[in-house]
């Protein structure tokens, strides 16, 4: 049964292509009737899953398809889109482990057939930190409330008007009363709106309040792209992307390439930033060691 298997998926595929998403559901779930054993179905059917918000159903796809896939195959888009479900559903830990699964898998291929673009290690990298800093914020919020600060209520409040409006819009779509398009429109205006908000209400309390209100964020140009940790010692590869000088110099023992470009690198070609090493000096006299620990 799995030639039939194979074509639902291949029609299922298409309907995705033409943003056709639950047509495509339905379908991949005609190809799992037909032959379960494939994990690419399960990816697949994730996939759509996350365009309709089911995060539920997204995740268990994911856990299937890893499941039936075995530890030492090739999934990185199922830890991929498992981290992103498990993002929406407010559990940055797990989000975090299998975002740096993913990105552990397309930096370090389990298989020599595996297509990994360039492009590929920038999107996993960058959702990496958008995990991390979902994770780093939901610390520094629980460390608010222990203190009994006022700043935490203020934000839980906005945090749960930004879900109930999410979730209203799941329901439009789950309902058909939107399509996937207008859906992820209203998502993202929902997710800049609350930024906006919670950005501005930090500022507020940093004016009021500057002891016990410090910012507590790390600018992503300051960011380590392999251990996703503060740099202190910046170096600089001839395409312009900068990593920490121990991180790289221990890269390169393993594979001379960019990290992020698979282009051909070696320790002589790296130059030190002296320019953002300013910025890291500044970073780390601010007193960031204070706190950086929870990053």
């Amino acid at each position: 049964m799995s030639y039939l298997a194979d074509e639902l998926k291949e029609k299922g595929n298409a309907a995705f292509r033409n943003g056709q998403y639950i047509e495509a559901e339905e379908l991949y779930t005609q190809a799992v009737q037909k032959y379960s054993r494939n994990p690419l179905i399960f990816t697949n059917r994730a996939n759509v899953r996350l365009k309709l918000q089911r995060w539920d159903d997204a995740v268990n796809d994911c856990l299937k398809s890893i499941e039936v896939a075995g530890p030492k195959t090739q999934n990185n888009k199922a830890f991929y889109f498992l981290a992103q479900a498990q993002l929406a559903l407010h559990h940055p830990h797990e989000a975090l482990s299998s975002a740096l699964t993913a990105y552990d898998q397309v930096r370090h291929p389990l298989s020599p057939a595996a297509k990994i673009s360039p492009k590929d290690l920038e999107t996993f990298s960058s959702f990496v930190l958008k995990c991390k800093k979902a994770k780093f914020a939901t610390r520094d919020r629980d460390r608010l409330r222990r203190q009994g600060h006022l700043r935490a209520e203020l934000e839980e409040t906005l945090e749960s008007n930004k879900q109930r409006d999410l979730d209203a819009i799941s329901a439009q779509l789950s309902n058909q009363e939107l399509g996937p398009v207008e859906a992820s429109e209203r998502n993202q205006e929902i997710l800049s709106t609350f930024d906006t908000k919670i950005a501005e209400l930090k500022t507020l309390f940093a004016i009021a309040d500057p002891t016990n209100h410090k910012p507590r964020e790390i600018p992503d140009h300051l960011i380590d792209m392999i251990t996703f940790e503060p740099m202190h010692d910046p170096v600089m590869t001839k395409n312009g992307h900068s990593y920490e000088r121990a991180t790289i110099y221990e890269h390169l023992k393993r594979s001379p390439t960019d990290p992020l470009t698979r282009d051909p690198l070696r320790v002589e070609d790296l130059r030190s930033n002296f320019g953002l090493k300013a910025a890291c000096d500044e970073f780390w006299e601010s007193g960031a060691s204070e706190w950086v620990i929870d990053w």
